[in-house]
């Protein structure tokens, strides 16, 4: 079961309000998805990330084919049971890790470029760590260097063993220093491979398109026009953002308007707190990002009042909770110096609350930015 309905469109910018539904329930969108990487959203456990008020989660499907492998996953009753997670539940499907592992870790790059460098990808050039192919990708397991290969046929596979309600085809991320030439031959793979995840689907999951074509606007229009022609339930915008997040706007607006309107739009690995304003006004109805857990685990707090450092000594004497007007249980029931004392001493514990709280607060917030394009405020 999958169905997307639009409830209201924004008459100030592109956001719209939405529902999802699928078997295992419905999503209020927009809506913020935690990254349950390895089948688990870090330091929590399914529970209290519905407690935080997440209504779905994205596992990653790379990961969970290196361990425990999706055989193992299908035998424990597919993901949901396995994690104990009973919302809707979304599988990427490795394209990523085709830059990540390659390129990205090649240039030391992520999705958008925080230092200028001067190293380029060009037409025919190949990453180190990942050899890149008309068919599909061989990689090297980060865990034993054992080779891997996936191809459009088996990240279905993978994702049909795991079961999620929302799946994605696989594709190749793009880097953000790749050249016009190098992105061209990238969207014509990327383009045929999406095709094949298509003739290759066989459950009842609802199979998304991705949206590529780096920083290079025409392109991103080829690659919207073209993908949303295809009979995909959804749509994933994925790759790169070039130089900085101004021209992932431009992107955004590009590809969103080459786009079916009545489709669901997801944003792939883009989603701080500083990000969900501008990406809801482009019309994004949900998006990832591993920042609530990832920040919290490094000890900072994001607050009403901007990130705190919770590592910082003078924390140690601050009576205070993490957030005064935040509702969380750990803001009612703990305050900064006993957080700041456990993460000082590396104690797992404090990890776990901030995560709770972070994830809390990005729920929140969302839910706040819900209710402002529902009273026509933005």
């Amino acid at each position: 079961m999958f169905e997307y309905k639009i409830l209201k469109k924004s008459k100030l910018s592109s956001a719209r309000l939405g529902i999802l539904k699928t078997s295992h329930g419905e999503i209020e969108t927009p809506a913020f998805v935690p990254v349950a990487t390895q089948a688990t959203v870090k330091t929590l456990t399914s529970d209290e990330v519905e407690e935080a008020g997440s209504q779905i989660l994205i596992s990653n499907t790379f990961h969970l084919h290196l361990k425990p492998g999706e055989d193992i996953v299908e035998m424990n009753g597919k993901l949901h049971k396995f994690m104990n997670w009973k919302r809707p539940l979304m599988t990427d499907s490795g394209g990523f890790q085709v830059f990540s592992l390659g390129f990205g870790r090649d240039h030391g790059v992520g999705k958008v470029l925080k230092r200028k460098i001067d190293e380029s990808v060009q037409l025919g050039q190949q990453p180190n760590k990942v050899k890149i192919t008309e068919d599909g990708v061989f990689f090297r397991s980060p865990i034993d260097g054992t080779e891997l290969y996936i191809d459009p046929k088996e990240s279905i596979n993978i994702q049909q063993k795991l079961g999620a309600d929302i799946i994605f085809v696989f594709d190749e991320a793009t880097s953000p220093v790749a050249s016009e030439e190098y992105t061209k031959d990238s969207l014509r793979r990327t383009h045929a491979w999406a095709k094949q995840c298509l003739e290759h689907k066989t459950s009842n999951q609802a199979l998304f398109g991705i949206v590529q074509g780096g920083k290079f606007n025409h392109l991103r229009q080829e690659s919207a026009e073209y993908i949303g022609s295809l009979p995909f339930e959804g749509f994933g915008i994925g790759g790169e953002y070039g130089d900085d997040k101004t021209s992932m706007l431009d992107i955004l607006d590009t590809v969103m308007t080459n786009l079916p309107d009545e489709k669901p739009r997801h944003l792939l690995g883009i989603g701080h707190i500083e990000d969900m304003p501008h990406i809801v006004k482009a019309g994004v109805d949900t998006f990832d990002c591993i920042a609530p857990t990832h920040y919290g685990r490094h000890g900072t707090a994001f607050t009403s009042e901007g990130k705190v450092n919770l590592k910082r000594t003078n924390f140690l004497t601050d009576f205070e909770p993490v957030d005064k007007k935040c509702s969380c249980f750990v803001c009612q029931d703990y305050k900064r110096s006993y957080i700041a004392h456990l993460i000082r001493a590396k104690e797992t514990t404090g990890m776990k609350l901030l995560a709770y709280h972070n994830l809390h607060f990005f729920n929140n917030y969302i839910a706040e930015l819900r209710e402002q394009i529902k009273e026509g405020k933005i």
